[in-house]
């Protein structure tokens, strides 16, 4: 039987090479689909089919998708950390260089030179001295946030010559352990604000995150500073940038997120949201949701959700159930009671808890009959049963 999979948007055709050994076909208008692909679809509003197990956004952020109503009817919602990472790193290191340089302001009057003809050399020697900027090197950039994109940051600018600065509170185990030893750590974000020549974005948007930088944190910077925002344009107040930039305080704001109030403002460089828009990136995104579709579809495996948490293991005995539930107790126990009056082993268990939401696999040594699979279903406090 083919496995559908329902393409919102354009998804490179690698995901091919993860479905088509595993009889998934993926298409843009397939009937009964058991799982969606997108990219920057909006799916709030959007009538998800009866038959949809789960959703992969290929990319991370996920404010496009209402995972958090999808969760409470057991679709899962996967995205893809990490495999745009290196793209969007790269456009730091050239939005870096933009700001220490007037590249982009000497472009433009270059090519206003058009029709001067011969003159055209001569007048670039005696005007380029209006584009002289500064050097990188040696110069303090503030990385605000570690994850996958700040730590390869980091780590960038510090083989680039610049002494770096961190501020993560919430670094992981991993992160740290990739993080150059050369990046010095500071305990809170007035600290680096304070120290930096430099300062770029990468934490995710949130509520509390919203207007990281403001009326306030601006003050905090270095006068002349500049700032990079590859990560999320509400992480800044742009009134608030805008405002500091006429004043002096900031000398040049790069973000990846342009919006009207910021266009042909003096000193904004507004990149067209080019982070992840590199072929590589998009066939690793790709490449990474397909796998991750594929796993949870055909073995129940969750890695990398963002609705539910992450719950997986190598198949064992006839039969696995899957299990969506509410974060509460005793429902374990009570599918094991069913499960035991068959006189069945459970061969493998696994269950993880997040929040409100919970999720189990059971690997039984037998197969139960269909009715135990009822009683199941119809017990509290369960959202969905799968039978793989």
């Amino acid at each position: 039987m083919t496995k559908n999979v329902l393409k919102l948007n354009e998804i490179s055709g690698v995901v091919d090479e993860v479905f088509a050994p595993r009889g998934f076909t993926a298409s843009k208008d397939c009937k009964d689909p058991l799982a969606i692909l997108l990219r920057s679809f909006d799916m709030h509003g959007y009538t998800v089919p009866d038959t949809v197990l789960c959703v992969g956004r290929a990319g991370a952020g996920v404010n496009n998708i209402p995972h958090a109503e999808y969760a409470q009817k057991g679709i899962v919602v996967f995205n893809t950390p990490g495999a745009n990472a290196n793209a969007v790193k790269e456009l730091v290191l050239c939005a870096l260089l933009l700001c220490a340089r007037k590249i982009t302001h000497g472009i433009a009057w270059t090519n206003a030179l058009q029709g001067k003809g011969a003159q055209v050399p001569k007048l670039v020697e005696s005007g380029k001295k209006a584009f002289a900027g500064n050097e990188i090197l040696g110069k303090t950039l503030g990385v605000v946030g570690l994850g996958a994109i700040g730590r390869l940051v980091a780590n960038a600018a510090v083989e680039l010559g610049m002494k770096v600065v961190g501020y993560d509170p919430y670094i992981s185990i991993d992160a740290a352990w990739n993080l150059n030893s050369n990046v010095q750590k500071a305990n809170d974000l007035q600290t680096l604000l304070a120290c930096s020549d430099f300062v770029t974005l990468h934490i995710p948007y949130l509520p509390a995150t919203k207007h990281t930088i403001n009326e306030q944190t601006v003050q905090q910077m270095k006068t002349g500073a500049c700032l990079i925002n590859c990560s999320r344009g509400e992480l800044a107040d742009n009134d608030a940038v805008i405002k500091a930039l006429r004043s002096g305080k900031l000398q040049r704001y790069v973000t990846d997120f342009p919006c009207e109030e910021l266009l042909n403002v003096e000193n904004v460089i507004a990149i067209p949201h080019l982070g992840a828009s590199t072929e590589e990136a998009e066939d690793n995104c790709a490449r990474m949701a397909a796998a991750e579709v594929a796993d949870f579809v055909d073995n129940g495996n969750i890695i990398n959700a963002v609705n539910f948490p992450n719950c997986h293991s190598e198949r064992r005995g006839k039969q696995r159930i899957t299990v969506f539930h509410k974060n509460v107790k005793n429902v374990i126990s009570s599918i094991s009671d069913l499960i035991a009056k068959e006189n069945i082993n459970i061969s493998g268990f696994h269950s993880q808890a997040g929040g409100d939401m919970a999720y189990a696999i059971l690997d039984l040594d037998e197969a139960v009959h269909a009715d135990t699979l009822r009683k199941i279903e119809k017990l509290d406090n369960i959202v969905r049963v799968r039978v793989l």
